[in-house]
């Protein structure tokens, strides 16, 4: 698969043949952030019949247009995965980039016919590339980010050892540096105390093994990959929450304008109504004695209203 269809390289803009525009889409440089997460959340989506369409095109025949399509019109997938992984310290347009090298592995391995959309499946590669990226980046950008911090990074061990062979204590494999010996290295480095206590941690801790355990193929097995993402933030529970918003809101209120006012109130007083005190609204023999019927007779019409409420609620998700 053509390379082109996404940023190269932080620096360079994108130029897309598009099926279903009348001209090329071009893409501003991953350099200008704001301009290309604003010109992606712009490219339209695809209907499921056209995401299966340009899948079947590539699959079968190798339609490298297709594939394009595929790749663009989920551009705005990687850009949101990305952002759960900001807190590393890592720039986003490279987290955004090694998500679209994920993004179009999945295009050339999704199969159409599986019963699942392509958002779906394209999760799988594009956090795969992303942690494989902070993985190989991570502990390097976290010992050492500014000129000081480098300095101390690369004279620290030496110096430990310098200092450990001079010991008059004769502890020469102690680890931990004494407060002596920590205001002795901050002088002859020129940096401050807790500078070098905080290096000396960081060089101290070891690598931890984020995935599993190779062999572990268990439905049990377990890695610290897994509190990598925010999963509130997933694409998918996004949507579902989004969903939930509105039917609570705008849904909740079209569905009560399908209900006659005396239906109204009655599912109001019974199921939407908090008092300061944390009770409900009124009880059936309550609302019986106002209209002058039956507890069982607004039973009955609470009933139906829900059961009208519900069909409503169904057509508007």
């Amino acid at each position: 698969m053509s390379h082109t269809l996404v940023p190269a390289t932080p620096a360079a803009a994108v130029a897309v043949a598009s099926p279903w525009a009348s001209r090329s889409l071009t893409l501003p440089p991953l350099g200008n952030l704001d301009a290309y997460i604003a010109a992606v959340n712009r490219l339209p989506l695809l209907t499921l019949d056209e995401e299966q369409d340009a899948a079947r095109r590539l699959r079968d025949h190798n339609d490298l247009e297709a594939a394009g399509r595929l790749v663009m019109s989920h551009l705005r997938l990687v850009v949101s995965i990305s952002r759960q992984y900001l807190g590393y310290g890592l720039p986003q347009g490279d987290l955004i980039q090694e998500g679209n090298v994920g993004l179009m592995k999945a295009v050339k391995r999704f199969d159409p016919d599986q019963g699942v959309r392509l958002v779906s499946y394209a999760m799988h590669w594009i956090k795969a590339e992303i942690h494989e990226y902070i993985l190989k980046n991570w502990r390097m950008v976290k010992l050492a980010t500014t000129k000081a911090q480098r300095k101390l990074f690369f004279n620290l061990r030496s110096r430990k050892q310098g200092m450990r062979a001079e010991a008059l204590d004769g502890d020469t494999h102690r680890e931990v540096l004494s407060d002596l010996e920590v205001g002795r290295m901050a002088r002859d480095l020129n940096v401050k105390p807790d500078e070098v206590r905080e290096m000396e941690t960081r060089l101290a801790g070891g690598d931890v093994v984020l995935d599993p355990l190779p062999g572990d193929d268990s439905e049990d097995a377990f890695g610290p990959i897994a509190y990598l993402a925010d999963a509130t933030q997933e694409p998918t529970a996004v949507i579902e929450s989004a969903q939930r918003d509105r039917l609570a809101t705008e849904g909740i209120a079209r569905a009560l304008g399908e209900l006659d006012d005396r239906a109204r109130r009655i599912v109001t007083e019974r199921w939407l109504k908090v008092n300061d005190d944390g009770s409900g609204g009124m009880t059936l023999h309550e609302l019986a004695a106002e209209y002058g019927v039956s507890a069982e007779r607004i039973r009955q019409i609470e009933v139906a209203a829900m059961k009208k409420m519900r069909k409503a609620l169904a057509d508007y998700a």
